[in-house]
């Protein structure tokens, strides 16, 4: 078994909207904002060979938007999702199975790509995974949410056939070496795999702690559908990360890539932080 970092570029998102309630004056400290208030924020997925499967954790926000979308996340940074696979010794028909924690664009963009005026998978010989009730949420969207939400990057993985759903209960085996947690705050039945990986437990953190900066619990996404959900999912992890010392590997962390929790007098907080490739 092995693991690699998938880093797919780096775009920017509002700072405010990053961090909620809690103040500028303490979150700019964690990710100082430009003069627009944007931070940058990472795309960084992972690829696992596991046995004959090689799996693709999200992959992106793609590149088939047009030049108006993409102006307002200003993406920036030398990284591609196909340079990092080749990096790594693969390219995407390479990839056996893309598991999509959730359908937010910036998780699952790159996904689908344009052949001509046609949108097809761009993993042509892969299984798309997600699950059947966060799959109704996101192609029903509430108007809050369906701005994230984009059709072009949904609707043509279930057109492919290529489309698999995972059962919906935590701890549901994935592969030999993963399994899948679910998370309801940031949006409905989000996905988290956890990878037994060298004698380590390593969770995927998607939206729910997208960077070392949200570990205290009141840094809570303007984004997350249900705050209190979220706040109470992560009471519940960062308890369990902590006491089993857990490895995160964080998605959108500009910086850390990997850290490990301990207990201080103000909460967990991140020990210490590294790359995967530490492991």
């Amino acid at each position: 078994m092995k693991l690699h970092t998938i880093n797919t570029g780096l775009f920017k998102l509002d700072g405010g909207a990053m961090f909620g309630v809690v103040p500028k004056t303490l979150w700019q400290k964690l990710n100082p904002p430009d003069e627009n208030n944007m931070c940058t924020w990472a795309m960084r997925c992972l690829l696992v060979e596991d046995g004959n499967r090689l799996v693709l954790i999200d992959n992106g926000i793609g590149n088939k938007q047009d030049d108006k979308f993409f102006s307002h996340y200003y993406l920036h940074g030398d990284d591609t999702l196909d340079k990092s696979l080749a990096a790594a010794g693969y390219h995407r028909n390479d990839i056996t199975d893309v598991f999509l924690t959730h359908l937010h664009f910036d998780h699952c963009g790159g996904s689908i790509e344009r052949e001509g005026d046609h949108l097809v998978p761009a993993f042509k010989n892969a299984h798309y995974w997600s699950n059947a009730a966060h799959w109704k949420w996101a192609v029903n969207p509430n108007d809050r949410e369906k701005a994230s939400f984009l059709k072009e990057n949904i609707l043509p993985i279930e057109k492919s056939g290529q489309l698999q759903f995972i059962e919906q209960h935590d701890g549901v085996s994935f592969t030999d070496h993963i399994r899948v947690r679910f998370a309801y705050g940031h949006t409905d039945a989000m996905m988290l795999p956890e990878i037994r990986y060298n004698g380590h437990t390593i969770i995927y953190m998607a939206d729910l702690l997208p960077s070392a900066a949200h570990i205290p619990l009141p840094y809570v996404m303007a984004y997350d559908m249900f705050p209190l959900t979220t706040l109470e999912e992560k009471k519940r992890f960062l308890t369990e990360a902590n006491e089993r010392q857990y490895v995160l590997y964080f998605e959108h962390d500009p910086a850390n890539e990997c850290g490990i929790l301990q207990s201080t007098e103000k909460g967990i907080r991140l020990k210490e932080s590294f790359p995967l490739s530490a492991l």
